[in-house]
């Protein structure tokens, strides 16, 4: 099927163009450098390509008629010249940029200076971003071992990030913000190229699918205030934006291959190019490798195929497939006595873990007019989360019977409307970005299955399921936020979204004592209601602003929170989403090239947690009942600074260029209520766990760094500081027999890489993480891949070699 894709875009790659026009041209500086990599645009169309390595450009297949071109590269003035083009015409139009100090937009620094973290411009594509908290995470800055997402190196210069290190395989991402959750994300609205992901954000919103870093272009980071345009979560949203076709040339080829100890062996192989109208990009990637502790092992693939077509000058057309197949072995938990004798040791040989994931959307982009514009995405998920192993408590020895299968099929679908549009009242001129969504999903969840005796990787299961359970989640929403623009240096932000979530549940919730089904209690709840929010940015300087934001934001009820422990168990029928909001304050930007920063102070309100707590009912009995029980507060101060001196100070930098930076978090999460009940002497005593840290939620998040680049040659150091984090929400110090509960001790780690480019085409990756072979755990798993203390990788190296080919 793969050679077929293959066969059948480099078919579509050749077409015809007569009596179609053709613009083509040179872009250099004033002192008569070629620009490569600029973007040239006609105005008011979809039609749009890049400068080359020789500054030249074409546009092909062009109707007769007149046309403005605009050229823009960073750190130059914009240029526009309009023509008019006769039928087969071939016109040609040449570019001279003018050098400035202001730049607009995503800030790329090519040659020296800072080269970290950058920001959102105002509106990006169809969304407001102007007043909130965002990040753009750019790959190519980065010196990080891409082939293993190494997760702290990715999110090095973003404040506040705290990363669960317990999958060394870099198959699954887990990272939080502001004092919540790591566990797979789930508190981020987690996309690619702007389309869901994960399994189901309204019911189960774990992203298992984590997509290479190699591929990547950029990460996009918008706290809190993100849910106006995208819905749940309270983290906001993190938006994987996959590298797009090359659109200055008809074909590039890229070969990255990467070795490390503990066998690791991974190879990325990427084809992509534009030809006229067309556009395609495919990639395949092959990871294996023996993992750090004993017991572990992991082996990858992906694939990926992306087209778009741009059928008029207004109209572009794309479609794109993503495939992964996963097979993992899960070392398991430690006791804290295991992890302080041996924390590569492993007490699980036959726990394994796969999660095929197939992902595919299309879309269509429309320019109405050269002020309005129109995107459609149709997305969807087929995948699957299978997994077999003894996952009793670590203290209990596996003696080789019967292991435990669990398996979850996923299936969803939805569409996203977003409308774009710049238009004016008086002399203000503002902006509107309005859209619909529609999100559909269901979940078959099996649980509780009798596995072989084996060791291997075998899900299939004696009989039938302790669990079977069907999860439908429908959701329909409506959402606008517009900008107000009263003066020059300052915004105004308003927008609501209207959400209406519809959750439903049936199926099999136990086994009898003679093996036949017990039915579950059929389940379903609907509920509709409106977010509001506001922001605003105030301009200093042509590149610094203060901004701020205040937003409402919610999580629905999962999946795993309408499903009882146990038959007598009971969910409160009224159960609610989470509801709260996210404040920020902050002031950011740029000063040239040498420094970047941004500080800011949030404010985060997580209302209507649920929670389980022990009742009484008429008989007498004591019964388990789930309800919202909960509020907590996350606040503190976040702060990015990087600065080159070199850039500042030296003008000729014949030494090379260094850069610094510093990533500073300092967070306090505290539960401001949070209901508890225990059993003493079978009497249930209430409890509160107000004044309480809220678990997984490290008060202290630096991270430091220095780059050093000189031609070819880049090397960065970074050193993660981390401060200590509670297990549980009881705050338990002293931990149990299990390790379940306890400290999670503070840990300093360091990275070094670097890379080497000797040719024009090729280019040497190398690095080192964990530098000192630290022994620390993010983690302490009450199940699996636990239960226990799951230990962050030792000292690890690799290196790569990068071949690049452009036709």
């Amino acid at each position: 099927m793969k050679n077929t894709l293959i066969t059948f875009i480099f078919l579509l790659s050749i077409p015809s163009f007569a009596q179609l026009g053709v613009i083509s041209g040179q872009i250099k500086s004033e002192t008569n450098e070629v620009l490569p990599g600029a973007s040239v645009v006609l105005i008011g169309t979809v039609r749009g390509v890049e400068s080359n390595t020789n500054g030249q450009y074409i546009l092909k297949a062009l109707k007769p008629g007149k046309y403005s071109i605009k050229v823009s590269f960073v750190g130059y003035q914009p240029s526009i010249q309009e023509l008019t083009l006769g039928e087969g015409e071939q016109r040609n139009a040449n570019f001279i940029l003018r050098d400035v100090t202001e730049l607009q937009g995503v800030s790329v620094y090519a040659q020296s200076g800072v080269k970290g973290n950058t920001f959102l411009p105002q509106v990006n594509e169809y969304t407001i971003t102007a007043g909130k908290k965002n990040e753009v995470i750019v790959l190519d800055h980065l010196q990080a071992n891409l082939a293993m997402n190494n997760s702290r190196q990715i999110f090095s210069r973003t404040p506040g990030i705290s990363v669960w290190e317990s999958d060394g395989s870099g198959i699954q991402l887990g990272v939080a913000s502001r004092g919540l959750s790591p566990n797979r994300s789930w508190e981020f609205n987690v996309r690619m190229d702007g389309y869901d992901i994960t399994p189901d954000p309204m019911g189960y919103p774990e992203a298992y699918y984590t997509p290479p870093m190699e591929v990547v272009d950029r990460i996009e980071i918008i706290r809190g205030a993100s849910s106006l345009q995208y819905g749940p979560q309270f983290g906001g949203l993190m938006n994987f934006i996959l590298r797009k076709p090359d659109i200055s040339t008809k074909l590039v080829v890229e070969s990255q291959n990467t070795t490390g100890n503990n066998g690791l062996i991974s190879s990325f192989n990427y084809v992509g190019g534009t030809s006229g109208r067309l556009s395609y990009t495919t990639y395949y990637q092959k990871r294996m490798g023996n993992g750090w502790r004993q017991n572990s092992y992991f082996n990858t693939d992906h694939s990926h195929g992306e087209l778009s077509y741009a059928v008029s000058n207004k109209l572009k057309i794309g479609a794109q497939m993503t495939y992964m197949y996963t097979q993992s072995q899960q070392a398991g938990g430690l006791t804290d006595a295991a992890f302080a004798q041996n924390a590569q040791q492993s007490l699980r040989s036959r726990n394994w873990f796969s999660n095929p994931w197939l992902i595919y959307a299309l879309t269509a982009d429309y320019i109405i007019s050269p002020e309005s514009k129109l995107s459609l995405k149709y997305f969807g998920t087929t995948a699957e989360r299978s997994s077999i192993g003894f996952t009793k408590a670590i203290t209990e020895s596996d003696l080789n019977g019967t292991r435990q299968v669990d398996q979850d099929y996923y299936q969803t679908n939805g569409a996203e409307l977003r409308y774009l549009t710049n238009y004016k009242i008086g002399r203000w001129k503002n902006t509107l970005a309005a859209g619909l969504r529609y999100f559909n999903g269901e979940i078959k969840r099996k649980q509780l299955g009798v596995g072989s005796k084996g060791t291997d990787m075998n899900f299939a299961i004696q009989g039938l399921f302790t669990r079977d359970l069907v999860f439908h989640n429908s959701n329909y929403a409506a959402f606008a936020e517009t900008i107000l623009r009263p003066s020059e240096p300052l915004l105004i932000t308003l927008g609501a979204r209207l959400e209406q979530i519809e959750t439903h549940m049936m199926g099999q919730s136990g086994l009898s004592a003679a093996g036949l089904p017990i039915a579950a209690t059929p389940s379903s709840r609907g509920r509709s209601f409106v977010l509001l929010g506001a922001g605003a940015e105030y301009k200093m300087s042509p590149n610094t602003k203060f901004y701020s934001n205040i937003a409402q934001a919610y999580r629905p009820v999962l999946a795993s929170d309408l499903l009882p422990p146990a038959t007598t168990d009971v969910i409160d029928p009224n159960l609610k989403d989470a509801k709260g909001f996210n404040f920020d304050l902050g002031y950011r930007g740029e000063i040239a090239n040498y420094l970047t920063f941004d500080v800011d102070y949030f404010y985060l309100d997580y209302d209507n947690r649920v929670g389980t707590i022990s009742r009484t009912n008429t008989d007498g009995k004591i019964y388990q009942f789930r309800t919202n029980l909960g509020h907590s507060v996350s606040k503190g101060m976040e702060a990015y600074v990087e600065f080159s001196p070199t850039t500042a100070w030296l003008k000729h930098q014949r030494l090379g260029n260094i850069s610094v930076f510093a990533s500073i978090a300092a967070i306090q999460a505290r539960y401001m209520d949070f209901k508890t009940t225990s059993l003493v002497n079978g009497q249930i005593v209430e409890g509160n766990l107000a004044g309480k840290q809220v678990e997984n939620a490290p008060e202290k998040i630096n991270r430091y760094g220095i780059t050093y680049s000189k031609k070819g040659l880049s090397l960065s150091w970074q050193i993660s500081d981390i401060g200590s984090a509670f297990a549980d929400a009881s705050n338990t110090i002293t931990p149990n027999a299990a390790a379940t509960t306890g400290l999670i001790p503070a840990y300093q780690v360091q990275d070094i890489s670097g890379s080497y480019k000797f040719k024009k085409y090729a280019q040497l990756k190398f690095g080192v993480n964990n530098l000192t072979d630290e022994r620390y755990f993010t983690r302490r798993s009450g199940g699996y891949p636990g239960p226990g203390i799951l230990p962050a990788d030792g000292r690890t190296w690799y290196v790569g070699l990068n071949l690049k080919f452009i036709n």
